[in-house]
């Protein structure tokens, strides 16, 4: 059992916050309710304590005072976490959002990256320098629990997975040690975090290798969502036996309001939003079997990399009400597609979503033990999100979404993308993990026996 952080004595407390570069956030300051906030407006959970970190010292000083007096302990990066786990009640918050630098070395294309920063602002640096990191698609995404989970997106088959694309990485252990884990270091905690979440420790910094990504050709476009087998059954080969420059996400949809044209407002499409980082020579052909398929509406042309992957982040402010459900394919058959074209037909809020991302192209080709991910065989990994800004929809997005996954996960991989779940159990963690679990367990128990750090998806020591 877990201490309460309100039971600890206030001159104990106040030790701690004078050892503090940073703040010690209390329920009593006036920005408490402001600091414990999260992404997912239907999180609403209230810690004892929460340390907005500034340095690595700060970090040790965080993990010693939770383990040292046995308080519940959650780290929160970005904040970003559909399930909330970058929060906790009455335990306390490791915040690294003042950790934040971008170091990036052109002489080999290495990135360094401070715990706390989000996606927007490591795209934005490398960009400059003609370079990109594989990352997500929401560019306000935090940087740290996105790679700990995996990282899928845009450039997953051009570039693998953004674990596949880290080289080091320091962080703060259980026991309160500072850490560098790279292939030649702490091997076993390098496999480890490349996919095993938060389970490890405290990670104060990435480093990563880049990639030239500078203009990109992207966008969507988008048919009726009556047409959503018909184009599913064509994209499934399409995309698989297609370029690894090329990549595009499939999603049921409703479209909003802005930025898209008024004919478009308010109805249901299967989209597909594309990334292509070829030879802008032979994208034309490349793309002619796309609208050969005659979109409603097509909107794919030169860009730069970070307009992409920041394209949607206006749609979705922090604060709306979240519920997420998740699942790994290995294709899309007839059975699937009917129920993409049920749940697509009966999408609940204009935010509400499925999207289904390939996890093909280069991300196929790592080991299915060269990592934690264990779905390397896995052609995409899928996701139900419900969102809307009343939190009186709450329920009604929540029940779509688990409708929705309760149809087709029996045609399911079994383990879903570990950042698209919400809190539902160890044997849902341990799915995930398949045949890597136990050797994820034998680490946990090395470095953080205690199971000090728990708030995520737990691999129980």
């Amino acid at each position: 059992m877990k201490n309460s952080v309100k039971k600890i004595a206030p001159k104990i407390l106040e030790a701690f916050d004078s050892q503090l570069q940073g703040n010690l956030i209390l329920p009593d300051h006036t920005a408490y309710h402001s600091t414990r906030s999260v992404f997912n407006g239907m999180i609403d959970k209230h810690p004892g304590a929460i340390a907005m970190c500034e340095t690595v010292t700060d970090v040790q000083t965080s993990v010693n005072f939770g383990r040292d007096h046995n308080v519940l302990i959650a780290i929160r990066g970005g904040g970003h976490n559909g399930g909330g786990l970058g929060i906790c009640n009455d335990g306390l918050v490791i915040d690294l959002s003042g950790i934040k630098f971008v170091d990036v070395n052109t002489s080999n294309q290495t990135v360094k990256v401070g715990g706390g920063n989000i996606w927007n602002e490591v795209d934005q640096a490398t960009h400059e320098l003609g370079l990109a990191i594989p990352s997500g698609m929401i560019s306000s995404t935090g940087v740290g629990g996105l790679t700990l989970g995996g990282g899928v997106g845009y450039l997953t088959r051009k570039y693998g997975l953004t674990i596949d694309n880290l080289l080091e990485a320091e962080m703060v252990l259980a026991d309160g040690r500072f850490v560098t884990v790279n292939k030649d270091e702490y091997t076993d905690l390098f496999w480890a975090i490349r996919g095993g979440g938060g389970n490890y420790g405290v990670v104060t910094s990435f480093t990563f290798q880049a990639h030239p990504v500078k203009i990109i050709k992207g966008g969507p476009t988008l048919w009726p969502i009556e047409r959503v087998e018909e184009i599913m059954a064509w994209y499934d080969t399409f995309i698989q036996e297609g370029s690894d420059d090329l990549n595009g996400f499939i999603a049921t949809m409703v479209i909003p309001e802005s930025p898209f044209p008024e004919f478009l407002h308010n109805k249901k499409f299967c989209a597909i939003v594309w990334c292509y980082v070829g030879d802008p020579n032979a994208f034309d052909d490349l793309f002619q079997p796309v609208l050969d398929l005659n979109p409603v509406f097509a909107h794919v042309d030169d860009m730069p990399y970070p307009a992409l992957q920041s394209m949607f982040d206006g749609m979705f402010p922090s604060g709306m009400q979240w519920y997420w459900r998740a699942d790994f394919f290995n294709n899309l058959t007839p059975q699937i597609s009917a129920q993409h074209l049920k749940y697509g037909s009966a999408i609940p809020t204009v935010l509400s979503q499925m999207h289904l991302y390939p996890i093909s192209g280069a991300a196929s080709r790592v080991g299915a033990e060269d990592t934690p991910w264990a779905y390397r065989d896995a052609k995409y990994a899928g996701v139900y999100v419900g969102v809307d800004p009343d939190p009186d929809n709450a329920t009604l997005i929540t029940n779509w979404c688990k409708d929705y996954f309760n149809a087709l996960h029996p045609y399911s991989a079994g383990g879903a993308y570990s950042n698209f779940m919400m809190d539902e159990g160890q044997e849902r963690v341990q799915a995930s993990y398949k045949h890597n679990y136990d050797r994820l367990v034998k680490i946990k128990g090395i470095y953080d026996p205690e199971n000090l750090f728990r708030v995520n998806q737990n691999i129980k020591p």
